[in-house]
């Protein structure tokens, strides 16, 4: 199928050949009529792609602050390495989508096949998008009509934060396509509209809505129209749609409003606010937030979870049916709003007009409309390369040909790179939507991009599966693929739980019937790194038992992050505290005996206490390990440390950048300014285990002792 991408780098935009995105639990899957070109934020997307790196540092300074810390914390090459990936990765575009539903997901109520809906889908000819964010379009509203849906959402929610009432005076700043919708909609309310803008043809729009105007272009002041607008008392409300770096439009807004006035920003300013104005007046000023409550809430977009309508009136899925509801009234008409229209297939021409200087309002772009749904169109699997190369042909069965699932940041900018470097025969790239997976998938020589795991899992051609997917899916995919006798590596954590512990062992062991059983790995790239397999060598000849210290300084993840979502990921200490289980358990060369934990109290304002906690481990040989794990400091102390004492000797590793050896015969030091190389190595020992050259590379037991061991350790905070 056809999906508009855009490069970051450079802000081209083109129309890729992506697989159809896989139909989620909780999803709709529809098939495009139409969508809209949000002039705002898109226009803003393609700006910056097209700005140099300073410039592009000048728009986001925060930003700069954050590399300069990771420069600080783990080393110029590294950080250059991870803002040049950000960049490479293409930006799916859109979020003004309107189709017909095609495939209805598990646990989606209230749709069936055949509804027209409006949602926040891509540009793409076939879309996968949560519930929440679809609703049902009238019959009476048109196709290119409802694609104004989203755009009158954010309108509508900055509307009733500003909360008007009929007879009130509102002005509105700025006249693009949410401005215009906006001055419906208070007019629907039984307001009066004062519009403001530059634009001679946008002011004549608002006028046409019932709004009196303002023309910038022409020097008109706009206090001394606000002033006589509201009969000299100053307006109530002002609604700021307008996309500039200027303080100005906030300012303007404070001056022209009474006392008690309100002021929200739909839009994007300058935010250096004037204390003297809003104290004088007792303001409010408030920030909208997007389409609606519901917004950016993972609970509610991704898990379906809706508000209670008794609790919460108006989410986000309720304002989008409300502005369907005043579109099918006609109280909302947005056929005037439409100057351009173009296929899909001429998108780059369609942005090449929002990015130039032809006038234009808003762009629609069409899919095309027919009864039957062409083949291609709802392809999961896309060939990436017409004639494979040495490195891309298919083993047989069981042999070396790898699929990767997943292709997020990490694995995108580490893990695949990684596998690309051993000279693995790489087959198949599989994501949810389809577009890491091309991306990807093109960047490191895949022979197919694909969005069906499924079908990769029957394919004899592909004798290992890599899966750095959300870690809520790693014990079912690790299953599957065992059960077909592929060799198994998988990002850490193995699984969230001991059932799938013990459903993944018992695959494991099934295997070995019918021979040797497949290789399985997880991502312990800890001790793979040239560092810690010096400290391995020199740790051999010490026969007393030694002590470990290893503090983390995790940093702080959001609590609505997936990671710390306990069925998508397990939270932090199985998710990533699992790391220095096993480091430990491999430096000590010995069996976990016993494991106690503390985490910090359970206290008004803590919340998540998991990823504050410090743990000990016992070892058979005697040894001991504390790993302090503790996400409340600060981003620009180094990460990791670890240090071990044992026989008047100590060795403290920091960063896995610096070595040191205190006491050590013919050892004082070893530096290395990459942090990769523990993963390069890592996936090196996987390939050779999977072709045969050497033994598993992490005996099943110890993978199957520290799962269990991180599992215990989080259930006991």
């Amino acid at each position: 199928m056809q999906q508009v991408l855009q490069n970051l780098r450079d802000g081209s935009t083109e129309v890729a050949d992506v697989p159809a995105p896989a139909l989620r639990r909780g999803h709709l899957l529809i098939r495009s009529h139409i969508t809209l070109v949000s002039a705002g934020t898109e226009r803003m997307l393609v700006e910056f792609g097209k700005a140099n790196m300073l410039q592009k540092a000048r728009q986001q300074p925060d930003k700069v602050r954050m590399v300069l810390e990771k420069v600080r914390t783990d080393g110029l090459a590294t950080t250059l390495d991870a803002v040049r990936s950000k960049l490479d990765q293409p930006l799916a575009l859109g979020y003004c989508n309107v189709g017909t539903v095609i495939g209805v997901g598990p646990g989606v109520s209230g749709f069936e096949i055949g509804d027209r809906v409006a949602s926040n889908g891509k540009h793409a000819e076939v879309v996968a998008v949560p519930v929440n964010l679809c609703a049902k379009i009238p019959d009476n509203v048109g196709d290119e009509a409802a694609a104004f849906t989203v755009l009158g959402a954010i309108a509508l929610q900055g509307i009733r934060l500003v909360q008007p009432t009929l007879g009130e005076t509102v002005v509105v700043t700025g006249l693009g396509l949410i401005g215009l919708i906006t001055v419906q909609l208070l007019r629907a309310h039984g307001c009066r509209v004062l519009g403001i803008d530059y634009d001679p043809a946008k002011l004549a729009i608002a006028r046409e809505y019932g709004a009196e105007t303002v023309d910038l272009s022409r020097n008109e002041d706009p206090l001394a129209a606000a002033a006589a607008f509201s009969r000299g008392r100053g307006v109530d409300a002002v609604l700021i749609t307008a996309s500039t770096k200027s303080n100005e439009p906030v300012a303007q807004a404070a001056h022209m409003c009474r006392k008690r006035g309100r002021i929200v920003l739909i839009g994007v300013t300058g935010l250096e606010l004037s204390r003297a104005d809003f104290y004088e007046k007792e303001l409010s000023f408030q920030v909208s937030c997007s389409y609606g409550p519901g917004r950016y809430d993972p609970s509610y977009e991704e898990r379906g979870n809706d508000y209670p309508v008794g609790f919460v009136r108006w989410t986000e899925q309720r304002n989008f049916e409300a502005v369907l509801d005043m579109m099918a009234s006609r109280a909302v008409q947005v056929q005037s709003l439409v100057t351009h229209r173009y296929r899909v297939a001429e998108a780059e021409r369609a942005y090449a007009v929002l990015g130039g200087g032809e006038p234009s309002l808003g762009i629609v772009l069409d899919y095309g409309l027919g009864e039957d749904i062409p083949e291609q169109l709802m392809r999961r699997k896309v060939p990436l390369h017409a004639k494979p190369s040495a490195n891309e042909v298919p083993s047989e069965a069981g042999g070396s040909a790898i699929a990767f699932v997943g292709a997020g940041n990490y694995a995108g900018r580490v893990l695949i790179p990684a596998f690309a470097r051993t000279g693995a025969k790489l087959h198949t790239l599989i994501t949810n939507n389809g577009v890491g997976s091309v991306h990807y998938g093109k960047k490191f020589g895949f022979r197919n991009a694909s969005t069906d795991t499924d079908a990769v899992l029957r394919d004899a051609s592909v004798g290992s599966m890599v899966i750095a997917t959300q870690h809520g899916s790693h014990a079912e995919l690790v299953f599957k693929s065992l059960r077909r006798g592929k060799h198994v590596f998988v990002e850490k954590p193995l699984c969230l739980t001991l059932e799938d512990l013990q459903t993944i062992e018992k695959a494991h062991s099934e295997q070995s019937v019918y021979g040797i059983p497949p290789v399985l790995m997880v991502g312990f790239n800890r001790r793979f790194a040239p560092q810690v397999r010096k400290m391995h060598a020199l740790l051999a000849g010490v026969r007393e038992p030694k002590a470990f210290v290893m503090t983390v300084n995790a940093g702080a993840i959001p609590a609505d992050h997936w990671t710390q979502d306990p069925q998508l990921g397990g939270g932090r200490l199985i998710g990533e505290a699992c790391h220095f289980v096993d480091l430990l358990r491999f430096l000590a060369d010995s069996p976990i005996v016993g494991h106690q934990l503390t985490a910090v109290g359970n206290v008004a304002g803590v919340g998540i206490r998991s990823d504050r906690v410090s743990f000990t481990l016992s070892f058979a040989d005697g040894s001991f390990g504390t790993v302090h794990y503790l996400a409340n400091g600060d981003k620009s102390f180094p990460k990791e440390r670890l240090e071990v004492f044992a026989a008047g000797r100590v060795l403290q590793l920091d960063n896995f950048r610096r070595l040191r050896g205190y006491g050590w015969p013919g050892f004082t030091r070893m530096n290395l300014w990459r942090q990769d190389k523990g993963q390069a190595a890592c996936a090196q020992a996987f390939m050779q285990a999977v072709q045969g050259q050497a033994p598993a590379p992490i005996p099943i037991e110890q993978i199957v002792e520290v799962a269990r061991v991180t599992i215990e350790l989080d259930a006991s905070v």
